[in-house]
């Protein structure tokens, strides 16, 4: 062990570096994770309030609209049809669990994941955006609806790209960056 402490503390002990944190702060974190609740729970409220369920409303012609569909199953409408007894409050144990376990991964990674710390930031936001309304009524309003000529991509919402997005990163660090792979000692 080096004189001033185990491997990865020596900036805490005297040569004036601060010791490795993680990106982003957990303040900082916290309000990135409001944010998307926020803006995600506002969005579907608007949706609500303006367009009727199953309207829509044109924003790019051929390619965007908004729309106003319920979706009571899991990502990408996974379940939507299915009818099984206690269907909402399974959904909603089945995304509280996957939020724990978000949780218990974000726990796991190292400071120097920055990117991958960023992404379960954005991925926790979202689901907690959609955990709200699973809890309070049994589905996720969905209403960005993205096409091209007669297919349809699913429909999501703020929680649903911030998810994504999240994901997006934290595949990139994991396939890319490589910096959970343990330094050779």
């Amino acid at each position: 062990m080096p004189a001033d402490g185990p491997r990865g503390t020596e900036g805490a002990r005297g040569n004036g570096a601060d010791p490795p944190r993680g990106f982003p702060p957990k303040g900082v974190a916290g309000g990135i994770v409001a944010a998307i609740v926020i803006a995600d729970q506002w969005t579907k409220s608007l949706v609500e309030e303006h367009v009727p369920l199953y309207g829509g409303v044109p924003v790019i012609d051929g390619f965007l609209d908004l729309i106003h569909v319920r979706n009571t199953g899991v990502a990408f409408g996974l379940l939507n049809s299915v009818d099984i007894p206690f269907k909402a409050g399974l959904m909603t144990a089945v995304a509280l669990a996957a939020l724990v376990a978000l949780g218990l991964y974000a726990t796991q990674l190292s400071p120097r994941e920055t990117l991958a710390r960023f992404g379960l930031t954005l991925i926790a936001g979202g689901a907690v955006g959609n955990l709200i309304d699973r809890a309070t009524a049994g589905y996720v309003v969905d209403f960005i609806d993205v096409y091209w000529g007669g297919w349809h991509f699913w429909a999501f919402n703020v929680a649903d790209a911030a998810i994504t997005v999240g994901a997006s990163c934290l595949i990139f660090e994991l396939l890319f960056l490589k910096r959970h792979v343990p330094e050779a000692a």
